[in-house]
């Protein structure tokens, strides 16, 4: 057995290029480099749609948008990535207002691993997306 097929045959893969095609991965790249990230970044579509859109009956008037949402879900990945030395994953917090006068509060791990070629990739996720 070479190496190149040192588990077996390979049945069926699914990259992370057909997942942002599809719409299950959600390529904020350019948003993440103007908070200080260097690599490729997606968000899962999970997270995207229950706390990055901002829900309905919502507006500008509760001083909520999508890049505010996006900005603090980044922002908080940043300072966590930079508390953390030595490990692909880190965990944090993130406090959401899902209607007026309720907000909530949701756990978020970034992990940065290889892309379809390798390269250093970050996927921001909820837990239930991992």
């Amino acid at each position: 057995m070479t190496t190149d097929n040192a588990f077996g045959n390979l049945i069926y893969s699914y990259t992370r290029a057909q997942a942002i095609a599809d719409g299950v991965l959600i390529d904020v790249t350019d948003t993440a480099k103007t908070h200080g990230f260097n690599v490729h970044t997606v968000v899962t579509d999970n997270l995207y749609r229950q706390y990055v859109e901002v829900p309905s009956g919502l507006d500008r008037s509760y001083g909520q948008s999508r890049d505010g949402r996006l900005h603090d879900v980044l922002t908080l990945a940043m300072f966590a990535a930079r508390a953390s030395k030595g490990t692909d994953r880190v965990y944090f917090k993130v406090d959401s207002l899902m209607e007026p006068g309720r907000t909530e509060t949701v756990q978020v791990i970034a992990h940065i691993g290889p892309g379809d070629n390798a390269e250093p990739v970050l996927t921001i996720m909820l837990p239930e997306d991992d």
